[in-house]
């Protein structure tokens, strides 16, 4: 049991949290196959889900503190340091380091929140609400395509475009960040059943006698 009289302030929080996958950090480094397919958790970004149309000035001032608001389906916009995704004509999430979370001395959820204003809409703060898995490798393809209905073939699913679907039945926003990298969003409470799908997916990678 954590010593809770030893906490101070939020940096003491942050030394008792665990990840959604925090449980699986053994399992994910023992199932990856370095120069095939690795997995990790980027645990504790900080995200926000935001409605606003972005045609309307309330639209103009959240672009101006995301760096851009994604125009059509797939498509990801932002800065160096945040990641907006489209999942609807006016739904967007955004991505962002930890650092960026208001409560570790960062500012994107009040400032999307200042940026909304009284305009119809809203900013609420998902840090919470889902992890993140990074997939990666010449065959992170091969495993994503054994459980998601996306056409992933390069020429489709280029890197920069993120799509709401589902792998091995888990609702995912599932992001491609490179040629062979993808980031994969699931809700907190699907992370380990979507983490040991990915692990038993990569499991054939494993053998000398696949390539």
């Amino acid at each position: 049991m954590a010593n809770t009289a030893a906490l101070t302030g939020i940096n003491g929080l942050r030394d008792i949290r665990r990840s959604p996958a925090y449980h699986l950090t053994e399992a994910l480094a023992a199932g990856s196959v370095p120069g095939k397919v690795v997995l990790n958790e980027g645990p504790f970004q900080t995200m926000a889900g935001v409605r606003v149309d972005p045609r309307s000035e309330a639209g103009s001032r959240i672009a101006a503190v995301t760096g851009g608001l994604p125009a059509r389906c797939g498509e990801v916009t932002g800065t160096d340091s945040i990641s907006v995704l489209w999942l609807g004509p006016s739904e967007f999430m955004a991505v962002a380091p930890e650092a960026a979370h208001d409560s570790l001395g960062g500012n994107l959820i009040g400032s999307l929140v200042e940026a909304l204003g009284d305009a119809p809409g809203q900013v609420v703060d998902l840090s919470a609400n889902r992890t993140t898995f990074e997939l990666s490798g010449p065959r992170a393809r091969a495993v994503l395509e054994k459980g998601c209905a996306l056409d992933l073939h390069p020429r489709s699913f280029t890197p920069g475009t993120a799509l709401t679907t589902e792998v091995g039945n888990i609702p995912v926003v599932l992001q491609k960040t490179a040629e062979s990298s993808f980031r994969l969003f699931p809700r907190a409470s699907f992370a380990e059943f979507l983490g040991r799908w990915l692990l038993d997916a990569m499991r054939e990678y494993a053998s000398p006698e696949v390539p």
